[in-house]
């Protein structure tokens, strides 16, 4: 029998909890080996694209560690931040725009540029 008042089911599902953050040394390490080895030597255009993908999929999962890690906070981390959303800026154009130096339009200095600096930014502010 279904009255008002009545406990019903659905409110006693539990809600799945969102997944953990990963260690913030386990996403720094992640993304610092996705930077040693993401370069992409060629300038023609479209050549890139699997290498921007390949760093910004660990950036994205660093900033998730930086925004769960209780010890620091968002002023901390502010150039950090800075450095990531050029990164998101660079690929959110969608394609690699290729690289040289009449290349003016090209994505890839917010993308791999942001990623080298980031990671320099990572050795000066080591977080235990």
């Amino acid at each position: 029998m279904s009255g008002c008042g009545g406990g019903s089911e659905a409110s006693e599902v539990a809600k799945p909890s969102a997944p953990a953050a990963p260690s913030l040394s386990a996403a720094t390490t992640a993304f610092q080996d996705a930077v040693a080895s993401g370069d992409c030597p060629s300038t023609e255009p479209g050549t890139c694209w699997e290498q921007m993908q390949a760093l910004i999929k660990p950036a994205r999962v660093l900033r998730k560690a930086m925004n769960a890690h209780k010890d620091t906070g968002p002023e901390f981390w502010s150039e950090a931040y800075v450095l990531i959303d050029k990164m998101e800026k660079g690929v959110a154009v969608g394609e690699d725009r290729g690289g040289g130096l009449t290349n003016y339009t090209s994505n890839r200095p917010d993308v791999f540029g942001s990623a080298h600096d980031l990671s320099r930014w990572l050795d000066a502010h080591p977080v235990q």
